[in-house]
C-alpha cells in the first residue's frame, strides 16, 4: 500500500530517477512532469499528495509554477517542496515568497529528502 502520492517535476532525468528510486523504496507512488507548466496541469488532474518541484526548468520555471498551483483553491493545500541547485542568497526566501514549504538544495541529501516528505505527508 502507497503511503502517498508524489508529483516531482523535474527536467532532468538523472536527477527524477533517483528520486523516484528512493521515494517508492520508501512506500510512495511518483509519477513526473517534465517543466512547470505540465507540472501544473498535473497537479490539477492528478491532485498529488505532495510536491517536489525543480526550480529551473523550460517552458516555466518552478518558482512561477509553484505560485500559480498555491493561488488556485483546489490545489494550494498540498505540500511542496523546492529541489534546487538554486543556492544564491535570496533563492531560498524567493521560493518560500512563492508559495514553497520545504527548500533542499542539490545535490541533494537523501535522507533529508525523504525527512522532508515524511513530514509534510502527514501534515496535509
Amino acid at each position: 500500500m502507497s503511503k502517498g502520492r508524489v508529483l516531482i517535476v523535474e527536467d532532468n532525468m538523472d536527477t527524477y530517477e533517483l528520486v523516484h528510486f528512493i521515494l517508492e523504496k520508501n512506500g510512495y507512488e511518483t509519477f513526473l512532469a517534465m517543466n512547470g507548466r505540465d507540472g501544473v496541469n498535473a497537479t490539477q488532474k492528478q491532485k498529488p499528495d505532495l510536491i517536489i518541484m525543480d526550480l529551473s526548468m523550460p517552458e516555466m520555471d518552478g518558482w512561477t509554477a509553484t505560485a500559480l498551483i498555491k493561488r488556485n483553491k483546489k490545489t494550494s493545500a498540498i505540500p511542496l517542496i523546492a529541489l534546487t541547485a538554486h543556492a544564491l542568497p535570496g533563492d531560498r526566501q524567493r521560493a518560500f515568497d512563492a508559495g514553497c514549504n520545504e527548500y533542499i538544495t542539490k545535490p541533494m541529501d537523501l535522507d533529508e529528502l525523504v525527512e522532508a516528505v515524511d513530514y509534510w505527508m502527514v501534515r496535509q
